[in-house]
C-alpha cells in the first residue's frame, strides 16, 4: 500500500480591489507550481474588472488572466487557506490562528502605464518563485521566459 500523498497547499493571494497585484500573482502561482498548490484570490473592496494593463502586462508572458474576475474575500476563504499573502488590504483580512501570513509590500498598479505595471508583475514573479520553492520544492518552476530556438545548419542545406 502507497502513502497518501500529503494534500496540496493552499495560498490566497489578498489586495483591495482583486484586479491587479492578486491577479497577477495568481496568475504566476498557477503557471510556475505545475498545479501543486490549490491557487485562490479575492479582494477586501473587489473591482468590477481586472486591471487591463495587468492583463496586458502577464499576457506579454503568455499568462493569460483575462478569464479571472474580482471576488470579495471571505473569511472562509482565508479559513481554508493555508497561507495568506495580502497586498496593501492592511486591518480588512481576518486573521485566523494557525495560518501563515506574509505581506507582499508593492506598488498599486492601478493607474499606471505599462512600464510600471511591468516592474510590478517582475517583482510579484520573483516572490511567487520564491513562495513554491517553500511550498512545493519538487514541483519546479516553469519558466515563462521567452523561448529561443535554433536549428543547426546542415551542410546540405548550407550548400544550397
Amino acid at each position: 500500500m502507497s502513502p497518501t500523498p500529503a494534500p496540496k497547499p493552499s495560498v490566497l493571494f489578498v489586495c483591495v480591489h482583486n484586479a491587479g497585484r492578486s491577479q497577477m500573482a495568481a496568475g504566476f502561482l498557477r503557471e510556475l507550481a505545475g498545479g501543486s498548490i490549490e491557487v485562490r484570490s479575492a479582494g477586501s473592496a473587489p473591482a468590477e474588472t481586472i486591471n487591463p494593463v495587468a492583463v496586458d502586462a502577464m499576457r506579454e508572458l503568455g499568462i493569460d488572466i483575462t478569464r479571472n474576475s474580482p471576488t470579495l474575500l471571505d473569511t472562509d476563504t482565508v479559513r481554508t487557506s493555508d497561507v495568506v499573502i495580502t497586498m496593501g488590504c492592511g486591518d480588512t483580512c481576518p486573521i485566523f490562528p494557525g495560518k501563515r501570513y506574509e505581506d507582499w509590500v508593492l506598488d498599486d498598479p492601478a493607474g499606471q502605464g505599462l512600464d510600471s505595471v511591468r516592474r510590478i508583475r517582475d517583482e510579484i514573479r520573483t516572490r511567487v518563485e520564491a513562495l513554491i520553492v517553500d511550498l512545493a520544492p519538487d514541483a519546479g518552476t516553469k519558466s515563462t521566459e521567452p523561448t529561443i530556438t535554433s536549428t543547426p545548419i546542415t551542410e546540405a542545406a548550407a550548400n544550397d
